[in-house]
């Protein structure tokens, strides 16, 4: 980018050299300093002989006030028109035209000023650079003569040019670069133009070369600003998406933010998201931004491979359509019809995969930088992760939801519902006693009382926390002796309770707690199915685990041949063992009991390597 120092230092360059040329005395440094003292002199020496530059003042005059009105528009278009204008009112002439080179030997631009608008239209084509105009561009001359047709490099006029005859060609150089050549025709009241004219005009030339050289700086900084400019504001989106792909924005939110700005920067007059269905794998319309249309495609969703958002989605490549009318079949008659031309399309993509599909519609024709797909690629990108973020996020919120109904399940199972079940042997005993031992069965009766308001303060926690309140695990040993004496009052059968304080003390409060409530589910298993007259509860270390086991002596079952007896029991105390680290085992025969075993390990390190793998195993042993 051009900076103001070299701006400025070229801006005070050309002032003095127009100071200069326009006085015709005065010597401009290397530095670009005007010498005072020099112009003093010269315009010393111009006073000498006053009569003689009567004539040549008044035709300074009229250049000096020509040459600054080139200073007054810095508009390269502006300055053209005004050289040309300038030029004619110096010389004369009836005809004025400017040509730029395009430097191949050809013209890039040709001005023309004195034909009207109907003669222009009559000539087939503007002049091509050859005969006089293409000798000048080779030649870097002046030229000027009294008949066009009398020079030997002179091919003629195409048809329907007006007829001229005088001619005067002058070259605009800086810095020995050809920046163009004024062509002046016909002098008015003259056959020829004078030595005067063209020295006047060549000043004018020198001018001509400062203001064409500083209007093309201006345009340079304009163009440099407008590109830095750009440039921000691409800076500006790709900073803006990685913040917001980072924050916990909705998806929504984050979609419209993009669009929006996508529109804004490429200058797009609609836009469109559209996004993979997790189940079906088609791709469905998410968002439309545009007020000129209300949809870019007659279809909301898309298949792989089918059209151009099909096409984006199968191949993961960008596509860039410079030609809607014959595009696809799917655009919505509106986009033609509001005369949008072209269409790029750029895929969302994910780590091996695309979510997504961005399209961006434009009216008119607009050609794509390579530089442009870059960055929608780029932003695609970072969509693409975006999308696939929130959709991370909602399944581990759906599954954060399945596991805490799993364990509502599981303490309702284990924790309420087994105690419904004990009140329901305590009534079922009470109605035996009734009649035999009226006193106990009320005693019974108020215990079961006690454990329907235990039940209904555990409903009403969940209600509230959906957390169990009445079971304390926080000294197993004395929760486990609980247990026993409630299962021995309500079933009537002998159990017996074998803890090892070591053991215990290896225990954390969250494996002691799961561990309960396995021991209360295999007790309940037992007092409904088993039969048994006698029950073993032991906590104790055995190797490197500790060992929780129930075992009873009851009627027992074959897994194999029954495997309706399994439940909801057995899974949930295979799911417990498996969440602290340890292997859920049941062994029963029919006819030899029941023995359920869970086996914690102690190491840390070890519990660690093998709780994913923890499994369950149930087996009949072999007669």
């Amino acid at each position: 980018m051009i900076s103001l120092i070299s701006i400025v230092r070229s801006s005070r360059q050309i002032f003095y050299g127009m100071l200069a040329i326009t006085c015709g005395c005065g010597r401009i440094h290397p530095e670009g300093r005007y010498d005072v003292k020099e112009d003093r002199q010269s315009l010393g020496t111009q006073k000498e002989a006053p009569e003689e530059s009567s004539g040549a003042e008044t035709s300074m005059d009229v250049l000096h006030r020509a040459t600054l009105s080139l200073f007054s528009d810095l508009s390269l278009d502006g300055v053209l028109h005004r050289i040309i204008q300038a030029a004619r009112d110096l010389s004369g002439a009836r005809y004025a035209a400017l040509g730029i080179p395009d430097g191949k030997g050809g013209l890039e631009a040709f001005i023309t000023l004195g034909m009207t608008d109907e003669e222009i239209r009559q000539m087939p084509h503007q002049p091509v650079g050859n005969g006089l105009i293409g000798e000048m561009i080779r030649a870097g001359q002046s030229i000027r003569i009294p008949e066009i047709s009398d020079h030997p490099r002179s091919v003629g006029f195409p048809s329907g040019h007006p007829k001229m005859r005088s001619f005067l060609g002058v070259p605009i150089a800086a810095y020995g670069r050809p920046l163009g050549q004024i062509y002046l025709t016909d002098k008015a009241g003259a056959d020829e133009f004078t030595p005067e004219d063209q020295r006047l005009i060549e000043m004018l030339a020198a001018h001509a070369a400062a203001a064409i050289e500083n209007a093309r700086l201006y345009r340079q900084v304009l163009e440099s600003e407008s590109e830095l400019t750009q440039r921000n504001l691409e800076l500006e989106l790709v900073n803006s998406l990685a913040t917001t792909t980072s924050s916990a924005t909705e998806l929504d939110a984050l979609l419209e933010v993009m669009l929006e700005r996508l529109i804004t920067i490429f200058g797009a007059g609609a836009g469109e998201f559209y996004l993979r269905e997790e189940t079906e794998g088609s791709f469905y319309k998410a968002l439309h931004r545009g007020e000129v249309i209300e949809a870019l495609w007659e279809a909301d969703r898309f298949r792989p491979g089918e059209g151009l958002i099909g096409q984006v989605a199968k191949k993961g490549k960008p596509l860039w359509t410079p030609d809607l009318a014959d595009a696809e079949n799917f655009l919505d008659q509106a986009v033609s019809e509001a005369g949008f031309g072209s269409m790029v399309c750029v895929p969302l993509n994910a780590p091996g995969q695309v979510v997504g599909v961005l399209c961006l519609a434009f009216q008119g024709e607009r050609v794509i930088e390579e530089r442009e797909i870059s960055l929608l690629e780029a932003v695609g990108a970072g969509v693409g992760i975006a999308v696939e973020n929130a959709r991370l996020n909602r399944q581990t919120r759906r599954l954060a939801v399945l596991e805490e109904r799993e364990r509502i399940g599981m303490d309702l199972h284990d924790g309420i519902i087994q105690s419904v079940y004990a009140v329901g042997l305590t009534l079922e005993y009470i109605r035996i006693q009734i009649d035999e031992d009226p006193e106990q069965a009320i005693q019974r009766l108020e215990q079961a009382i006690e454990g329907l308001d235990a039940v209904i303060g555990d409903l009403r926690s969940y209600i509230l926390d959906l957390q169990p309140s009445r079971i304390q695990v926080d000294d197993l040993h004395e929760a486990l002796e609980r247990l026993i004496r409630e299962f021995k009052s309500n079933t009537l059968v002998d159990a017996e309770l074998i803890t090892e304080p070591e053991a215990l003390e290896q225990l954390e409060r969250d494996t002691a707690y799961e561990l309960f409530l396995i021991a209360q589910e295999a007790l309940a298993n037992t007092a409904k199915h088993a039969f048994a007259t006698k029950v073993w509860l032991s906590v104790r270390q055995i190797d490197e685990d500790v060992s929780l086991q129930v075992i009873d002596n009851g009627r027992g079952f074959d897994p194999t041949k029954e495997p309706g007896r399994l439940g909801h029991g057995l899974s949930n105390m295979s799911e417990r063992a498996r969440q602290i680290g340890g292997r859920f085992e049941m062994v029963s025969n029919p006819g030899n009991g029941t023995t359920v075993t869970v086996r914690i390990p102690t190491d840390h390190d070890t519990r660690a390597t093998q709780s994913p793998s923890s499994s369950t195993s149930i087996s009949t042993p072999a007669n």
